[in-house]
């Protein structure tokens, strides 16, 4: 039998580290603080690799319940910060998600091995268990996650290659290749120094896109001005139908006053366009008559006239049967006609659809009355302009790697635009955190990413990533700028998630067949 040290912990080559000093619990939860701190809004991206590099040596207890339980409790000590802003919503939502997320990491934590193998297999479990998270239940939660905290370090390129979750696999090796330096383990850090150098070097030489004109010719010059609007107003809001008006106007008033004329194409935020039928009643506790449909589609038709410009609005309405919701992006051309509209495919679960609706409303009075109705999954995710296919991510859908790939690699998105509408959440944790996976769309997409926000935030970014402008919270404020329009397909929007996957799966799977191979290749002996 190997030799195992105190407290259930099983022997490892190398010497002392300052990992291990203290007891486990407490260097559990500094682990997922460490974590949480490394995302937006705190965003001090290094402490991701110092949390994982503690997690990764948490988990030589040779009990599978207490590596599973020592996992769980970083996991509780990550998410629940960075999930904070849920308890505005639903005070028993919260605590049940985070717990969710918790069990996957436990079973994650409990599979790797508490012997050498755990470098190979902790990058593998993590990976595994996050995309999990990022797709199940009721389609998946993908927030608070490393490649967020990543896009602003010296691997984000790598999702270029492999997505958020080839960042997500490689920001594990980074604590495992910390936590071999620190033990003075030289082959695993080598090993974990390679693979960093390799994923960055292929970063650098996989293809991508390139400028075309609006006709679709290639044309390193070619550039389109691009005004994204944000109406302002107070945060932490709920709708209400007397104040459709208030924000409809907000949004036409700033696109007036601040838009300059010649613009290519003005882009306002999700919903902000929410009329009520022509025939409907104003309640009596309005300030104002209500905003209705044929008003305010005669003022966007004047809009996009008078600015001679391609106009895309958010809308959110009672579908034609009534019996859902629909909210969607509509484009007008420069003549003021409506020429496309798409529908919102992935819904947030209990805030535009709510799953196992009898047993939630016993939870939250805050839970919708109606649904909303996803658009078709599979159809592009783009808008067809006069500036050609436009890719279109409506809010929540940024967070999610496919639905950006369905606008880009299916529908051939020549830029990705992002109209959200955050005002409802509290705090500014989710608004920071979509900026973050605003940047990771853009890199792995190759393409420039224009976000729209009615309270902020709004931003502009690079297909490098890059913020080249963002704007604060609750002001009225237009951010117009040049951007290219792009075509090509990077390998993240060829291939997806699917290559990382199958590598994690098959690198745990090994690992933990390597360990069965030898103990069974020396009898009486454990690893």
């Amino acid at each position: 039998m190997a030799a195992r040290g105190t407290q259930g912990r099983t022997a490892d080559t190398g010497g002392a580290s300052v990992l291990t000093v203290g007891k486990p619990w407490i260097r559990g939860v500094l682990a997922g603080l460490l974590l949480a701190a490394s995302l937006p809004p705190w965003g001090f991206w290094p402490l991701s690799f110092v949390g994982m590099a503690l997690w990764v040596e948490l988990l030589t207890e040779s009990s599978y319940w207490r590596r599973a339980g020592l996992s769980a409790l970083v996991s509780i000590s990550w998410m629940g910060p960075a999930t904070i802003w849920m308890v505005d919503l639903t005070v028993v939502g919260w605590p049940l998600a985070v717990l969710g997320f918790a069990a996957m990491h436990a079973v994650a934590g409990a599979l790797v091995p508490p012997d050498g193998r755990r470098h190979t297999a902790f990058p593998a479990a993590f990976a595994l268990a996050e995309l999990l998270r990022w797709t199940w239940p009721f389609g998946g939660v993908p927030l608070a996650t490393m490649a967020m905290a990543q896009v602003s370090g010296p691997l984000a390129s790598a999702a270029r290659v492999g997505g958020p979750l080839l960042l997500t696999a490689l920001t594990a090796v980074g604590g495992v290749t910390l936590a071999a330096i620190l033990a003075a383990r030289l082959r695993p850090a080598a090993v974990g120094m390679g693979v960093l150098l390799v994923a960055w070097l292929a970063a650098i030489v996989a293809p991508g896109s390139e400028p075309i004109d609006v006709d679709g010719t290639p044309n390193d010059d070619a550039l389109i001005t691009v005004a994204a609007v944000q109406g302002g107003g107070p945060q932490n809001t709920r709708a209400d139908v007397c104040e459709q008006r208030a924000v409809f106007e907000r949004h036409l008033n700033t696109t007036r006053q601040q838009v300059s004329a010649p613009v290519d194409l003005v882009v306002w935020p999700e919903d902000v366009v929410h009329p009520s039928r022509d025939t409907a009643v104003t309640p009596t506790r309005c300030d104002q008559p209500l905003l209705t449909d044929s008003e305010a589609r005669a003022a966007l038709s004047n809009l996009a006239r008078d600015l001679d410009t391609v106009l895309i609005v958010g809308f959110f309405e009672r579908t034609a049967d009534r019996e859902a919701n629909r909210n969607y992006a509509a484009v007008y051309d420069s003549s003021g006609v409506p020429v496309d509209t798409y529908d919102k495919v992935q819904l947030v679960p209990f805030g535009e659809y709510v799953p196992l609706r009898a047993t939630a409303e016993r939870f939250s009075d805050e839970l919708p009355g109606r649904d909303v109705r996803a658009g078709p999954s599979d159809e592009p995710a783009v808008l067809d302009t006069p500036l050609g296919p436009l890719g279109v991510a409506i809010s929540w859908e940024i967070f999610f790697d496919h639905r950006a790939r369905s606008a880009v690699g299916d529908g051939e998105g020549r830029v990705l635009l992002n109209p959200t509408n955050g005002s409802s959440y509290w705090l500014t944790v989710v608004q920071t955190q979509q900026i973050a996976s605003s940047r990771l769309r853009a890199i792995e997409t190759d393409r420039w990413v224009v976000q729209a926000a009615p309270t902020g935030f709004s931003a502009v970014i690079t297909p490098e990533g890059d913020v080249i402008e963002r704007t604060g919270i609750s002001e009225s404020r237009v951010i117009q700028t040049t951007v290219e329009l792009r075509h090509g397909d990077t390998l993240a929007v060829r291939l997806g998630a699917w290559p990382v996957a199958v590598a994690a799966a098959l690198t745990l799977s090994l690992a933990l067949g390597l360990g069965r191979v030898l103990t069974g290749s020396r009898p009486g002996r454990k690893l």
